[in-house]
């Protein structure tokens, strides 16, 4: 989605988990297993600290990023935050097989702990400058709509 935006807009993208695997030459699951949360929200934190002085860029975190102690504080401002809100059913949903990829949700019932994450992440998340409700949008109408607002971030 966020490469996607970052087309429409002619914006530079920087998806956090791929950027981190690419530099760690493992996957982010590897790093969950191997190392533990801790060590991957510090490469996250170390990601996001590189990332700051640059500008005019699409970036795309993962959800757990909002958690890291001062990551958000290093890019806003100017950055400004959309939080894509999207209920949990319709997230594992759309997930598919790759939530496969996603360590936290290797439970046996990854939408309740979908919602666990979400109500303890939600407060962090609704300090972004726009909140979208998805759960009712296509993968094209979240890029016009992000890549709109992203404009309009340009603009202003």
């Amino acid at each position: 989605m966020g490469a996607g935006v970052a087309r429409r807009t002619g914006r530079p993208f920087v998806d956090f988990d791929v950027e981190i695997e690419r530099r760690e030459g493992v996957s982010v699951s590897t790093i969950f297993r191997e190392r533990g949360e801790a060590a991957f929200r510090t490469l996250e934190l170390e990601l996001t600290r590189e990332l700051a002085k640059r500008n005019g860029m699409i970036l795309a975190p993962g959800g757990g990023w909002i958690t890291v102690p001062g990551a958000m504080a290093l890019l806003r401002p100017p950055a400004r935050m959309i939080y894509l809100r999207v209920s949990p059913d319709v997230a594992i949903n759309r997930m598919g097989a790759g939530r496969a990829k996603r360590p936290l949700l290797r439970t046996p019932d990854p939408s309740a702990e979908l919602m666990r994450l979400l109500e303890k992440r939600e407060p962090l998340y609704l300090q972004a400058d726009h909140v979208v409700d998805v759960d009712l949008l296509d993968l094209q109408g979240v890029i016009a709509l992000v890549g709109d607002l992203a404009t309009t971030f340009q603009a202003g």
